[in-house]
């Protein structure tokens, strides 16, 4: 594999530029004095960003994009052999490597690289703990799968003693990463597209717990199903978390304000720490709490900064994202894409001052929408309306014949409250006249359904002239 000099500046293509961890790390290397180039199929935001600090950035991608000047190329998990930019690159014979490759060679410039794994709730920790090392002047690199306000976007260079990134399992890219510390919150079937089954995602999982180093440390959920066959041959240090006595960090007397906001008071091994008051919704964010208080003790911060973090920590962009309001509906956008996280989402919601739960979701890829059908018929019934627009396809074909009426149809079977409309002009059109005083109005998904929440603000917003 390709070994890249952090010292030696060079100049480095990357396919994708505009994924929220490819443009960190293109960032990164700008901020080292590389040379960037990028190309992907459009703008967004954070090509706009990218090329404010010097990149340059072709759109579509083509072969054109690619000549002899490039040292390096960087590919993303969806960009496939058959892309007309990295077979330019194989004719050229440009090295390339991907981007969890990328990665990991980063990880190797740092003294502790915190690790921030699961199924659900990464980019939310990540943030967290990034707050917390943040107080506590530990002058942190910090790559986020989402955009934190705190560090004005999703990535922040500091010093080589600590990296905090998120730690993806999707096409086993965690696997090519040097962990010194490895937080598993939760393991869930995903991604199934690339994986056989939940066993096959455990053994994954089981792999990175036991690539963490010697000096380092395992921070893991005890709920987590047989969690001792995954750690069981850790070179770690291993510490639990969890909402019972069992675990080293557990949390008791949890109590909610009025606004779903959790706070409770924090044990470790028996001993009462005190008591830390969140300010982000949900029960699930007590579990990405506890993860951070254990990881950030391990490394020595002690527990009145970190409940002070915690205590300032307002939440990442599209997690329960209030986005302005129409008809005194309050509009929410959520990452929310598998049925635990839609679950989550309506758990809060539910719990929220409300009148009726409208729950819009735009499910991402053919397949997961096939493997989890059930699962995603059964959770939107949690709300008050459902409406399903058409599949988001991402890296997929459609060769399933699946669509997003399919959802709506096994819903049927159980309510009439559900609505397949296609598009999000059909869906702004269908709510604009019906969202009324205390409902929420809830986009979720991790394609573009957040551009549906911002347009339904955009247009017919209680704050627009």
């Amino acid at each position: 594999m390709y070994q890249l000099d952090f010292n030696k500046p060079i100049n480095v293509h990357f396919i994708g530029i505009g994924g929220v961890s490819m443009s960190g790390l293109a960032e990164i290397l700008l901020d080292k004095g590389f040379k960037v180039t990028g190309s992907d199929v459009q703008p967004n935001y954070l090509t706009g960003h990218l090329i404010d600090k010097g990149a340059i950035i072709n759109y579509p991608q083509d072969a054109k994009n690619i000549n002899e000047d490039i040292d390096l190329i960087v590919y993303s998990a969806a960009i496939h052999e058959n892309n007309v930019e990295r077979i330019r690159g194989v004719e050229l014979g440009i090295p390339e490597l991907s981007r969890a490759e990328l990665l990991g060679e980063l990880m190797l410039n740092y003294k502790n690289s915190i690790n921030i794994s699961g199924t659900h709730g990464k980019t939310t920790t990540t943030s967290m703990m990034s707050e917390v090392f943040l107080m506590a002047k530990k002058d942190p690199t910090i790559l986020i799968g989402g955009v934190l306000d705190d560090i004005a976007g999703n990535m922040r260079l500091g010093k080589d003693d600590y990296f905090i990134v998120e730690a993806c399992e999707y096409t086993n890219s965690f696997l090519s990463f040097h962990p010194s510390t490895a937080v598993v919150l939760n393991i869930e079937a995903d991604h199934l597209d690339f994986f056989k089954d939940l066993d096959d995602i455990r053994h994954s999982f089981k792999r990175f717990i036991d690539m963490t180093t010697e000096d380092g440390v395992t921070v893991i959920n005890n709920e987590i199903k047989d969690y001792k066959d995954l750690i069981k041959d850790a070179k770690s240090e291993v510490i639990t978390f969890g909402l019972n006595e069992d675990a080293d960090y557990y949390a008791k007397n949890i109590e909610y304000d009025e606004l779903v906001n959790a706070s409770f008071d924090v044990y470790k091994k028996g001993e009462l720490l005190g008591r830390v008051e969140l300010s982000v919704p949900g029960s699930h964010n007590v579990y990405n709490a506890l993860s951070t208080i254990a990881c950030a003790m391990f490394y020595g911060i002690d527990f009145e900064s970190i409940k002070e973090a915690l205590k300032a920590y307002h939440g990442t962009h599209r997690r329960f994202e209030i986005k302005g309001t129409v008809n005194g509906c309050k509009i929410i956008d959520d990452y929310a894409h598998h049925p635990q996280e839609i679950e989550a989402v309506l758990n809060v919601a539910n719990s929220y001052p409300h009148n009726k739960i409208w729950a819009v979701f735009q499910p991402f890829t053919y397949t997961r929408t096939v493997d989890l059908l059930d699962d995603f018929a059964n959770v939107l019934l949690n709300s008050d309306i459902a409406i399903v627009s058409d599949i988001c396809a991402g890296r997929e074909e459609n060769t399933m014949g699946i669509t997003g009426e399919i959802v709506v149809d096994k819903m049927k079977e159980k309510t009439d409250n559900v609505e397949y409309l296609a598009t999000f002009d059909d869906i702004i059109n269908f709510a604009k006249d019906k969202v009324s005083e205390g409902d929420l109005f809830i986009t979720m998904g991790c394609g573009d359904i957040y551009k549906l929440a911002d347009r339904f603000v955009e247009e017919y917003g209680d704050n627009n002239e």
